[in-house]
């Protein structure tokens, strides 16, 4: 009698289906859980937000801009410059008015400190003879104590030329404009060739009669008027 021969039942090729099946329903599972878990911390995000805004509200309106933490703002530095500005002008100030102690007490030197920076006066009766843009002699000393200490800024410096409104006609000049330009230049060519300022940080104006420091009705105001301004200007 012949003996039957067993046969090994084989696992079903497509077994790993069942498995791979269960993998998905799994992370489908996951990805389900993890959303429905977001849109629970956004709900309690808003209502967190709307809480705090409320609460803010019934004390006052919620700054429109954060403020600055750990910093300066803008305002703060620009402050902050302008602190240091003030600063470097009261020391320039205080330094030429010791300076120039003398020729301010005489009335022939002025110095201010204004909105567009610091203005020094040179006026006419101490530095130039009437009617002429040639420099005095005797004034040799006043420029050389004042470039002293304008030759350690590094600012844009302006010279500006005004008289006052007195008409002038002689065989040099026809008119303020031209007299108070000339005295100008001349304040220039002067702070550059025996003085040694440096020519790029020096420019000439005039101004004829129009930028009056005082009324033009007295002997005074006239001659307070009759000047050259070396004006340091603000940074802006």
């Amino acid at each position: 009698m012949r003996r039957k021969r067993r046969h090994e039942r084989r696992p079903p090729h497509d077994r790993w289906l069942v498995s791979y099946a269960d993998f998905i329903t799994l992370l489908f599972a996951f990805f389900v859980v993890m959303y429905s878990a977001a849109q629970l911390d956004k709900r309690r995000a808003g209502q967190l937000a709307t809480a705090i805004q409320t609460a803010f509200l019934q004390h006052g309106s919620l700054p429109d801009k954060p403020s600055d933490v750990g910093g300066l703002s803008e305002s703060g530095t620009a402050s902050n410059l302008s602190v240091g500005e003030t600063d470097e002008f009261k020391l320039l100030k205080g330094q030429i008015e010791s300076a120039l102690a003398g020729e301010i007490s005489a009335g022939d030197v002025a110095v201010q400190e204004s909105g567009e920076g610091l203005v020094v006066s040179l006026r006419e009766i101490g530095f130039f003879d009437s009617g002429s843009d040639e420099i005095k002699a005797s004034s040799a000393g006043a420029f050389t104590r004042l470039a002293d200490i304008l030759r350690q800024t590094d600012r844009e410096i302006r010279i500006e030329g005004h008289t006052d409104n007195v008409p002038i006609h002689n065989a040099r000049f026809s008119s303020n404009w031209d007299l108070s330009a000339a005295r100008a230049t001349a304040t220039v060519r002067l702070l550059i060739q025996s003085y040694s300022l440096r020519p790029q940080l020096l420019g000439a104006s005039g101004y004829a009669e129009y930028r009056p420091v005082a009324s033009n009705d007295s002997p005074a105001g006239r001659a307070a008027n009759r000047r050259v301004d070396i004006v340091v200007p603000r940074k802006h």
